[in-house]
């Protein structure tokens, strides 16, 4: 049994972020390479994006702090604090409209 406050690493990862010059910071919470599942918490700090890129399998978001779009072609979907979004399947990009984090949660392709 492992236990995290995903509101503290939300925290740290925003004052990461902020200090970034990239703007954005994450940690790794659970899983990783050598598992199918994987979790991650991503801060962005305001106006910063994480760019388009595929999925790299089934994948679901939910907003941890602040606000963001979530952009797949013509398609956006807002999330703000305790919003939950299923990431499509297709090239998408996540852009913070204010300083925001998230928990990533990943199925790798097996």
């Amino acid at each position: 049994m492992d236990k995290k406050s995903l509101t503290a690493l939300a925290r740290q990862q925003l004052k990461l972020a902020a200090s970034a010059t990239s703007g954005r910071s994450s940690q790794t919470v659970y899983g990783g390479h050598q598992r199918s599942l994987r979790q991650t918490v991503i801060a962005l700090s305001a106006g910063k994006s994480l760019a388009e890129h595929d999925s790299p399998g089934e994948a679901t978001l939910l907003v941890l702090s602040g606000k963001l779009n979530l952009v797949c072609g013509t398609d956006e979907w807002k999330g703000s604090t305790g919003d939950f979004l299923t990431i499509p399947a297709h090239r998408h990009s996540v852009e913070a409209l204010e300083d925001v984090a998230f928990l990533l949660t990943v199925a790798m392709k097996g």
